[in-house]
């Protein structure tokens, strides 16, 4: 049978690998917790986004078969279409429930 004799100074040596590893592993998993969270603060703001053309594109639609004029439809598309746009956002925005998403440490005050 064969022993295994190892140094001090190579053992000292694996458990400073050993340590290293968990302290990267770590790091990695809070650098992907930040990226997740940060994922879910941009599809935030693309969600509401959509929401805001919708409700633009309901509005233009509803004072467009309002005033139906035959003139330059271009202009008057253009003319309805911005108001529209601040009014859905505003809209969207009062209608839009939010939430706080915080995240507490262990240890933390409450």
């Amino acid at each position: 049978m064969n022993t295994i004799n190892l140094s001090i100074t190579e053992i000292a040596a694996g458990a400073g690998v050993l340590v290293v590893l968990v302290l990267v592993w770590r790091a990695g998993a809070r650098r992907a917790k930040a990226a997740a969270e940060a994922a879910r603060s941009g599809a935030r703001f693309v969600s509401l986004a959509g929401r805001v053309l919708f409700n633009a594109a309901l509005i233009v639609a509803v004072q467009w078969v309002v005033i139906a004029h035959p003139g330059n439809r271009w202009l008057l598309l253009a003319v309805l279409g911005l108001p529209a746009l601040f009014a859905a956002f505003a809209l969207t925005r009062a209608l839009t429930v939010t939430t706080v998403d915080t995240s507490r440490r262990k240890g933390g005050r409450r």
